[in-house]
C-alpha cells in the first residue's frame, strides 16, 4: 500500500500531466526547482501549505481536489471502493454503469 505522501505526489503528477505541464513548468510557476517538484511527485517531500495553495492555483483545482487520490491506491483497494460505490446506487443506475463499463471494455478488446 502506498503512503499518503506517495498518493499525494501521484495526484499532483496526474493533475500536472492532465494540464499538459512539465515538472519544470509547474516548478517554475510555484517557485521551486524541478528536483524539488520531482521529490514531491515521488512522495519524498511534502510542500508547505502556502506552496500547496500555489500548486492548486497553478493546476486550476481546489485544495480539496488535490487530496482526492483514492483511485491511485492499489488495485485491490480500488476495486473495493468501486464495489462500495456501486452498492450505494439503485438498480437503474447500476445498470447504466454496467453498460458504460461493458462498452469501455469492448473498445479495449477485453470482453
Amino acid at each position: 500500500m502506498k503512503s499518503v505522501t506517495e498518493l499525494f505526489g501521484g495526484r499532483i503528477k496526474e493533475l500536472r500531466k492532465s494540464r499538459g505541464l512539465s515538472q519544470e513548468q509547474l516548478a517554475e510557476v510555484i517557485g521551486i526547482d524541478q528536483k524539488h517538484m520531482s521529490r514531491i511527485e515521488l512522495g519524498k517531500s511534502y510542500p508547505s501549505l502556502d506552496r500547496l495553495a500555489r500548486i492548486a492555483e497553478a493546476l486550476h483545482v481546489s485544495l480539496h481536489n488535490i487530496f482526492e487520490f483514492d483511485h491511485l491506491e492499489n488495485e485491490e483497494v480500488r476495486v473495493e471502493l468501486i464495489e462500495e460505490m456501486l452498492r450505494k446506487l439503485d438498480e437503474n443506475d447500476q445498470q447504466i454503469i454496467f453498460r458504460i463499463v461493458k462498452v469501455f471494455l469492448e473498445k479495449k478488446g477485453k470482453t
